[in-house]
């Protein structure tokens, strides 16, 4: 049986009447022990679930404050190899699960087994794939059951039942709802998108934990997205509040963000 670290903590807050927020830092910004002292900082303050991010030359999904730190991890020369060191570093310092999102084809370049043996190896909790479809991703599902790990599929606005079913069905941990097609980045607005995706993941599966990302970056959006998901995705507003103010910025932003799911 498969075990889902990442289900067990959103499953858990959600038993106790508490909400999830799910936090995302690109690994190797600005350098890997910054981002090691801010993912740590990010997990003691109020992140449930770490969502660390693998700097990507194309990153399509990304909005302009995540694509400029990515870049700056870039040309400050991180390697992917050394996201298994950043792994290694924070779930040896806190419990909080680690899911690493990266895009497919730097796992298909290190090697799928590779990948999710080292991930596993450094105490990683599982990926985050947004450009992989559950169609395409037979080795993924092989080896990610291989090494007990979880593997999140994008749930969208635009997908019929039944692809909604299979990423529900594949998807281990939960079903990312993208609430706007599109690149991250803080809105104003949570896109009422996200209800029609929650919607239809509670109408595919009745056990798949949802979050929803893209768009989120104040208390009152993540405090109104819990209240009709499992959690709510939060990336820019923290990469932004480091990039102002330095991991004590960001320690702030996550106090911010979280307490008013702990009451």
């Amino acid at each position: 049986m498969m075990t889902s670290k990442t289900s067990t903590v959103l499953k858990a807050n959600k038993a106790a009447g508490h909400g999830n927020l799910i936090g995302y830092f690109p690994a190797g910004y600005p350098t890997l022990e910054g981002s090691i002292e801010a993912s740590i900082a990010m997990c003691k303050n109020g992140v449930d679930v770490l969502e660390l991010g693998v700097p990507y030359s194309d990153p399509v999904m990304d909005g302009i404050v995540i694509q400029e730190a990515t870049m700056e991890a870039l040309d400050n020369g991180f390697k992917l190899k050394q996201t298994f060191d950043a792994v290694r570093a924070i779930t040896a310092a806190v419990d909080t699960p680690v899911l690493v999102m990266t895009y497919w084809n730097p796992v298909l370049q290190y090697g799928v087994e590779n990948f999710a043996r080292d991930l596993a190896e450094a105490g990683g909790a599982g990926l985050i794939t947004p450009d992989l479809i559950p169609d395409e991703a037979k080795e993924w599902l092989e080896i990610s059951d291989k090494y007990d790990l979880d593997r999140v599929f994008l749930g969208t606005p635009s997908s019929s039942p039944e692809r909604m079913k299979t990423a529900c069905d594949l998807s281990r941990g939960f079903v990312y709802a993208v609430s706007t097609m599109g690149i991250t980045g803080a809105r104003e607005e949570v896109d009422a998108n996200a209800r029609k995706v929650v919607t239809k993941v509670r109408e595919a599966s009745s056990t798949a934990n949802t979050a929803v990302g893209i768009g989120i970056s104040t208390a009152d959006q993540v405090v109104e997205v819990n209240s009709y998901s499992d959690g709510a995705i939060v990336g820019s507003a923290f990469v932004r509040a480091y990039a102002d103010g330095g991991v004590e910025a960001l320690k702030a932003k996550t106090i911010e963000l979280s307490a008013r799911l702990k009451n």
